[in-house]
């Protein structure tokens, strides 16, 4: 079935209303038709099977069948830190890390990143949020992953550390511990992960990692792109922490 995220104000005790751009997309790009099922998301872990009632390119509504919390949600909460790189490769990551359950972004400028400017993202946040909801209905989450403004590498050093999460940075040049190893064998509540641009992390910005708390961890022998060690890094992380099975 088509999963939708609308706003909770769209729900009621019985009847869901879908905003205008759904209702476009549900009346005149899909075609749907009443008694037709799809799924209605609130965007805070819950989801709702409902039955659509009245299809209009104006308005769109339907009958709540049943309710249930969105079973697509990790218990940790994995924030991922990522150095700008080129546009279809940072867009790229931040689709598939949402399929793989990243709960949040922060994009990051590093020495060796391709955007040297925090303004210069302003103008794609639009942009990337359409691409983390579509991943996010896509692939059946119950919550969009947040969005956070684009950092330089110091302060985000500081917002990953002080929010408490186990920080970890892969990094090449790193030989002696795993990310298993890095994750302490237990279950932190949040995990936040610095992945590196085209051309890495300066030995000088892994050790202000590592001063700011960061432990260093490595992927294997082999050199991986900035983009697949974003997804690789992030996938060995939630299964590391019981989140890619079945239960």
């Amino acid at each position: 079935m088509h999963r939708f995220f609308i706003p909770p104000e769209s729900f009621s005790s019985s009847e869901v209303t879908f905003p205008a751009e759904q209702a476009r997309q549900i009346a005149r790009v899909l075609r749907l038709k009443p008694g037709v099922q799809v799924w209605a998301l609130d965007g805070r872990g819950m989801e709702a099977r409902v039955e659509l009632t009245q299809v209009e390119a104006s308005q769109v509504s339907g009958q709540i069948i049943a309710q249930q919390p969105a079973l697509g949600e990790p218990r940790v909460e994995l924030s991922m830190y990522l150095c700008l790189t080129q546009r279809e490769k940072f867009e790229w990551m931040l689709q598939k890390c949402t399929e793989v359950g990243a709960s949040s972004f922060v994009p990051v400028i590093s020495s060796r990143s391709l955007v040297q400017s925090v303004a210069e993202t302003e103008h794609k946040r639009e942009r990337w949020e359409r691409i983390l909801q579509e991943a996010a209905e896509q692939c059946g989450r119950g919550k969009i992953p947040q969005l956070q403004a684009a950092l330089n590498l110091q302060p985000a050093l500081q917002a990953a550390q002080q929010s408490g999460a186990r920080c970890i940075l892969p990094w090449e040049e790193e030989r002696s511990c795993s990310l298993q190893q890095a994750l302490g064998g237990e279950r932190p509540a949040r995990v936040a992960l610095l992945i590196g641009p085209e051309g890495g992390f300066s030995e000088e910005e892994a050790a202000a990692a590592v001063g700011a708390g960061f432990q260093l961890a490595t992927l294997g022998r082999r050199i991986l792109r900035a983009e697949t060690a974003a997804v690789v890094a992030a996938a060995l992380t939630l299964y590391e922490l019981g989140e890619m099975g079945c239960n």
